[in-house]
C-alpha cells in the first residue's frame, strides 16, 4: 500500500478541523443541543459514507489497500469490520464525555469556550492516538502474542467497567494537575478564549491550558482499552486507524448533546463491558488450543498460526457476527436504560431540596396556623370574658336603679 490513502485521510481530517474552527465557529458562542445534534448527525453520516470508499478501495485495490499486510481480501468483510470499530469506540467514547464533563465543572470553563476547549484536545489526540495505533500494529504484525495481551488486559477492563464503580476524584486533585501547578505557573481566573496569559510580564497557564491537559491524559488512558478492542476485531492498520479517528472526531458535538442527560444511560457500561468481554474471548480463544497442540505434541505445531484441525470454532465465524453481537449489545443497553430510568424515575438535588423547602414552610404555614387559632381563641375567650363583666356591671347598675327605685316609691308613700 502507498503513503496516497493515508495522506489523503489526514488531508481529509484536517481540512474538516480547519473548516470547523476557522469558519463554521470562528465566533465564540455557547453551542446549543439542536446545532450539536446537526454536527452529530453530520459526523456519523461522514462515517458512514467513508465505509463506502472502503469497500470500493479494497475491492479494486486502489493505491494498493487490500494488498498490504493484514489486509481483507473481501471488500464486504473490511467495510463490516471498519463498521465494527467505529461502533466500539463510539461506545467507549461515553466515558470520555463523563470525564471531559467533570473537568470543565471541575475548573469551570464557561460553555462557549468547551467547543474550543474540545477542538484542540481532539486535535491531541489524533496525533496520540495515531502513534499508539502505530506501534500496536506494529507489535501485533511481528508478535502474534501480542493479543493475547490484549485479550487479558480486555477482561479486566470488562470486569473494571462494569462491577468497579466511578473514578469521583475531582480533576482538580489528579496527580497530572498537581505536577502541572507546581512546575508551572497558574493563574486561576479564566482570560477569555486564551490558554495563557501574561501577568507584569510573567506568562502564566489559564484554567482552559489545565483542563485541555487533563483531558489529553484523560484520552490516552481510554485508549488503553479501546485499541486493544479494536485490533481484536481487526488486524488491518488502515481501518483500525480511519474508524478510531471517525469515532473521536465527532465527540465533540456527541458531548454537548449527551453531558447532561449521560446519567440516563447508565446501562450501556453494562453493554460497554460486554462488548470488552467478546472481543476478549476472540483473542484469547486460539490459546486453549495452542496449549491443546502443545500438550499433544502436534506434529507441525507453530506458534504463529493454528493448526488446521483444531481452528477454533469462533475464528470461523463469519466477520458479520461482529457486527450483529456489537450492534445488538448497544441496542440493548440503551433500550434497557431507558426503559430503567423510565421506572425508576430519579428526584435531582435541586427537587430533593425544592421537596424538603416545601415540606418545612408547610411545617412553618402549619404552626402559624396553630398559634393564629390559639390566639384568636385567646382573644375570643377575652372578649367573651369582658362582656360577661360588662353584663354582671350592667346587671348591678340596674340592681341599683331599681333599689333607688324602690327608695323613691317608700318615700312617696311616707309623704
Amino acid at each position: 500500500m502507498t503513503w496516497v490513502p493515508w495522506v489523503g485521510f489526514l488531508v481529509l481530517v484536517f481540512g474538516l478541523l480547519a473548516l470547523d474552527l476557522g469558519v463554521l465557529n470562528r465566533k465564540i458562542h455557547e453551542i446549543d443541543t439542536k446545532e450539536a445534534l446537526k454536527w452529530t448527525a453530520f459526523w456519523i453520516a461522514l462515517a458512514l459514507l467513508f465505509s463506502v470508499f472502503i469497500y470500493f478501495s479494497y475491492e479494486h485495490n486502489w493505491f494498493g489497500l487490500g494488498l498490504h499486510d493484514g489486509a481483507h481480501d473481501d471488500p464486504a468483510e473490511a467495510t463490516m469490520n471498519y463498521i465494527s470499530g467505529y461502533l466500539i469506540e463510539k461506545c467507549l467514547s461515553l466515558d470520555n464525555i463523563a470525564v471531559m464533563a467533570m473537568i470543565f465543572a471541575s475548573f469551570r470553563v464557561p460553555l462557549k469556550y468547551q467547543h474550543r476547549v474540545l477542538f484542540w484536545g481532539i486535535l491531541g489526540a489524533l496525533v496520540m492516538r495515531g502513534a499508539m495505533i502505530g506501534c500496536g500494529a506494529a507489535l501485533v504484525s511481528s508478535y502474534k502474542w501480542v493479543l493475547w495481551i490484549f485479550g487479558a488486559l480486555l477482561i479486566y477492563l470488562a470486569i473494571h467497567s462494569t462491577f468497579g464503580g466511578e473514578d469521583d476524584t475531582d480533576p482538580k486533585d489528579k496527580w497530572i494537575t498537581k505536577f502541572m501547578v507546581k512546575h508551572f505557573r497558574y493563574h486561576p481566573e479564566i482570560n477569555g478564549m486564551h490558554f495563557i496569559t501574561k501577568i507584569d510580564g510573567k506568562t502564566f497557564m489559564t484554567p482552559l491550558l489545565l483542563a485541555l491537559v487533563v483531558i489529553e491524559i484523560s484520552d490516552v488512558i481510554f485508549a488503553v482499552d479501546s485499541i486493544p478492542a479494536i485490533f481484536g476485531i481487526t488486524q488491518d492498520p488502515y481501518i483500525v486507524f480511519t474508524s478510531n479517528i471517525f469515532a473521536i472526531l465527532g465527540l465533540r458535538s456527541l458531548y454537548f448533546v449527551l453531558a447532561s442527560i449521560l446519567e440516563k444511560f447508565a446501562g450501556l457500561k453494562y453493554s460497554v463491558g460486554a462488548i470488552l468481554l467478546f472481543v476478549a474471548i476472540k483473542l484469547l480463544t486460539p490459546v486453549g488450543y495452542y496449549v491443546y497442540d502443545w500438550v499433544n505434541h502436534t506434529p507441525g505445531f507453530d506458534p504463529s498460526s493454528l493448526h488446521p484441525v483444531t481452528e477454533p470454532f469462533i475464528e470461523t465465524l463469519p466477520v458479520w457476527t461482529n457486527l450483529v453481537v456489537i450492534g445488538s449489545l448497544i441496542v440493548i443497553g440503551i433500550v434497557g436504560s431507558l426503559i430503567y430510568d423510565k421506572n425508576h424515575p430519579k428526584q435531582d438535588e435541586d427537587g430533593e431540596a425544592k421537596s424538603e423547602d416545601k415540606a418545612e414552610s408547610e411545617e412553618k404555614s402549619e404552626d402559624k396556623a396553630d398559634a393564629t387559632s390559639e390566639d384568636n381563641a385567646d382573644a375570643n375567650s377575652e372578649d367573651s370574658g369582658s362582656k360577661s363583666e360588662d353584663g354582671e356591671a350592667k346587671s348591678e347598675d340596674g340592681e341599683a336603679k331599681s333599689e333607688e327605685g324602690e327608695a323613691g316609691s317608700d318615700d312617696s308613700a311616707a309623704e
